[in-house]
């Protein structure tokens, strides 16, 4: 199966882990910005997190870089645009990106001015090129309860423009569901999706509380419910639907080879599984690389891959119509 020109979608990818190397330097030569290198190879390698990586934490190190060029509208919008023309190049038909909105604001954005770039960015995408989004804002659980409330209030007003979800990332500590209960309890009331980052270091009852507490209807990663009955009864009865992302699960250590990713026993026990990047830049991937590495990995048949594309589209926040659409490319499969 040659998974360049396949179709493909994509439901958990970062903007600022993938940003384009050449775009770093040019905005950094442009605007003064310090950066450790201004050679491309050089700037990548700094990007890149090694398979070795340690931990999840080491990981999240290599974003540094990124945000320091992603403080001004114009930028924002490029860096969106560029995603996603970089995903339809490989036959990606729909997107979505998520992306932490307070971490854009060193220099003086609105939170609204920022959110208002990144769909502007999309928006220029879909209307160049064979490929639809949306996006799903962040909040970080490193930071206060109260900036959650931040972003969930002022996101509302792009709901059914651009925005369509709500996401708690970053650094994963146990029980980190029960702080955040009531700001995304207001999430839903607001109308947004629920999508999150859980059992992705080791915390497999993290799953359990993200679906019970949060009302999470998708979770980022969800590696660890193989330690957790518990959980992965739960998520295997409400087909949560799992974006699991296979390279960034060997750099953050969840799992330590491919060959013992979960992937493929998940989906073949009735979970529902999607395949997704993650981060392009910091995993140095793409999503045919990743699909093309879970088929080849566990044998996965045609039918299979079927099974996880119809999965990505069922589980996406996208409207009918767009569904009916992207079910319509399972016909070039």
């Amino acid at each position: 199966m040659n998974f360049s020109v396949m179709p493909k979608i994509e439901l958990h990818c970062h903007l600022d882990g993938s940003v384009r190397p050449g775009t770093i330097i040019d905005i950094a030569k442009r605007e003064g910005i310090s950066i450790p290198s201004f050679d491309r190879e050089e700037i990548k390698e700094e990007l890149i997190a090694p398979l070795d990586c340690k931990s999840l934490d080491e990981y999240l190190k290599k974003f540094s870089i990124p945000n320091a060029v992603m403080q001004s509208k114009g930028n924002l919008r490029r860096i969106t645009f560029e995603l996603f023309e970089d995903a339809a190049m490989e036959n990606v038909k729909y997107m979505e990106v998520r992306f932490a909105p307070l971490l854009h604001t060193r220099m003086g954005l609105s939170v609204e001015e920022i959110i208002q770039s990144v769909i502007e960015g999309m928006k220029e995408a879909e209307e160049q090129f064979d490929i639809k989004g949306n996006i799903i804002l962040s909040c970080m659980r490193t930071m206060s309860v109260e900036s959650a409330f931040e972003v969930v209030e002022r996101g509302k007003k792009f709901l059914g423009k651009g925005v369509v979800a709500i996401d708690l990332c970053a650094s994963e500590e146990e029980g980190f569901c029960g702080k955040f209960i009531e700001p995304i309890a207001l999430a839903r009331e607001y109308g947004y999706r629920v999508t999150i980052h859980a059992g992705e270091t080791g915390i497999g009852t993290n799953v359990l509380e993200a679906v019970e507490w949060l009302g999470a209807e998708r979770i980022g990663h969800g590696v660890f419910i193989k330690n957790c009955p518990e959980a992965y009864n739960l998520v295997k009865e409400k087909q949560i639907v799992l974006e699991m992302c296979p390279t960034s699960n060997i750099q953050t250590k969840a799992v330590n080879h491919f060959s013992n990713h979960p992937i493929c026993d998940f989906q073949r026990d009735g979970i529902k599984v999607t395949v997704n990047t993650d981060n392009r830049t910091v995993s140095d991937t793409t999503m045919a690389k990743e699909c093309d590495l879970v088929c080849t990995e566990f044998a996965m048949s045609d039918e299979e891959y079927k099974q996880i594309y119809m999965n990505s589209v069922q589980a996406s926040f996208a409207k009918e119509k767009t569904k009916e659409k992207l079910m319509k490319y399972l016909l070039d499969i």
